[in-house]
């Protein structure tokens, strides 16, 4: 089987997340046929390895098997250009054009054995696009390799070699007394939470927070991406019970929410992302700065000389999601894709991402030497609107990339 071939036979199999059990076994059939040596483990992430020159560096290819979508049947639209679909569902090339290059790879190499190629080792993922629990369950000890390619970017060429991490951020905003907005709205010690969250809100950096030394990458940005407060209990309630969703749900919860309350709870939920450590710290440090001055400034009143309870208290909540892919000190990797993109005539375009891979993962695992593993995500096809019933992929790109990866590999 050759990759476009191999590609149509894995986009036909429908694999939404943590439903992946049909691809995983055709990948495996596949590369059990052609002698390739395959295993699963217990969560279901797929294995493959091809020996190779125990004096070069072994290189672990990576990908995921889940893609964004049901699971609907997949019906390919192929011209001469492009693969996608009769606009119903997604296509899933990202990223079973990351998974197909590597089996047809290991299909090649199977067949045609060259000792003085590195060693191979390859993992298909589950869980991807969810919540990564496919590669959080990668059993990283039992891997050789400590350079990574993780075959899962959308633009032929692209070198990624770092990442923003991403945190979530809650603030919570509580006052011990509400009351009634007519009845209680004079008194100076019922303050509103929905109120009081929107001054930290206002406060808060929004957007871009730190840029690259070009001026053209974003390193550090923030996001506020709900505030919840006030009387919606009922609200929500009615719009489960009535059906009523999206935008229209937003819309009908805030015209039906309770205004004749003053409110004592309210929540402002962000996101954190960073590429840099050091400048994901020093904006969290703010961030702490502001709700410790709001606390000063609410945490307690002073009657005659004597602590009465406190108006209001703020609260930032930290959470990790998925950690920081740092750049690598080592540029092997680097040095290689430059080499082998002269060779395949590919234009290289080395930077970061803003944005969540599995790459995160494996920076922050180590393997079975106890070698911390580095990654980078590589581009070897154009995908276009990814994620979406409009999704394609420019075939020539592919095999385009196909071959940059076989040269990657010999440059080794």
């Amino acid at each position: 089987m050759e990759l476009i071939e191999i590609f149509k036979t894995l986009v036909k199999i429908p694999s939404p997340s943590l439903y992946e059990q049909d691809v995983a076994s055709k990948i495996v059939e596949i590369l059990s046929v052609a002698g390739v040596e395959t295993r699963y483990d217990d969560y279901g992430n797929v294995y493959a390895k091809i020996p190779g020159n125990p004096d070069k560096p072994a290189i672990l290819l990576s990908s995921h098997m889940d893609v964004v979508g049901d699971d609907s049947p997949i019906n390919i639209a192929e011209n001469e250009n492009f693969i996608e679909t009769d606009k119903k569902r997604t296509l899933g090339a990202d990223d079973k054009a990351g998974a197909s290059a590597i089996v047809a790879l290991f299909l090649e190499l199977s067949k045609n054995k060259n000792p003085d190629l590195p060693t191979l080792e390859a993992v298909f993922t589950r869980d991807e696009e969810n919540s990564m629990t496919g590669i959080e369950h990668v059993e990283f000890k039992r891997l050789n390799a400590d350079y990574v390619l993780v075959l899962d970017s959308d633009k032929l060429g692209n070198l990624e070699i770092a990442g923003a991490g991403y945190i979530k951020l809650t603030v919570s905003v509580k006052t011990p007394i509400g009351g009634h907005s007519g009845l209680d709205i004079g008194d100076a010690k019922r303050l509103n939470a929905a109120k009081l969250v929107a001054e930290i809100v206002s406060k808060i950096p929004q957007g871009v927070y730190k840029l690259d030394d070009t001026a053209e990458n974003v390193v550090t940005s923030i996001n506020l991406g709900s505030i919840v407060a006030g009387g919606i209990e009922n609200a929500v309630y009615q719009a489960v019970k009535q059906d009523v969703k999206g935008e229209k749900a937003l819309e009908f919860i805030s015209k039906n929410s309770m205004s004749n309350i003053i409110n004592k709870t309210a929540y402002a939920h962000y996101s954190l992302r960073s590429s840099d450590t050091r400048a994901k710290d020093e904006l969290i440090s703010e961030i702490k700065g502001i709700i410790d001055d709001f606390n000063s400034r609410y945490g307690e009143i002073h009657e005659n000389g004597f602590d009465c309870q406190a108006l209001a208290v703020a609260n930032l909540e930290i959470e990790e999601h998925l950690p920081i892919f740092e750049k690598s000190d080592d540029n092997f990797l680097v040095k290689t894709a430059e080499t082998a993109a002269n060779r395949a005539d590919i234009n290289l375009k080395i930077s970061s991402f803003h944005a969540g891979a599995e790459t995160h993962v494996y920076a922050n695992r180590k393997n079975a030497a106890g070698k911390v593993f580095k990654p980078v995500l590589l581009g070897i096809a154009d995908i276009y609107n990814m994620h979406s019933a409009d999704e394609k992929i420019d075939i020539e790109s592919y095999k385009k990339g196909y071959e940059f990866l076989k040269e990657f590999i010999k440059t080794i």
